[in-house]
């Protein structure tokens, strides 16, 4: 658990024009297994947090893939 003082119930980051775009995603710069992906948090703003819901269900960081 943490705390980040730009997150409270009544505040969030900005979030960048991104957020809703598609994305196609990989790992380990392996381009035979690409998954499709939604940006579904880009902050432009502390704590810069990007998180791609992918079409499995799943969500990752923007850290921990590669994406296009």
């Amino acid at each position: 658990m943490g705390v980040v003082n730009s997150i409270r119930h009544d505040e969030f980051p900005r979030q960048s024009t991104v957020v809703g775009d598609t994305v196609s995603v990989c790992f380990h710069y392996d381009t035979d297994h690409v998954f499709d992906g939604v940006i579904v948090r880009d902050d432009v703003a502390e704590p810069y947090l990007m998180i791609i819901k992918l079409e499995d269900g799943r969500h990752v960081l923007s850290t921990e893939c590669q994406y296009t």
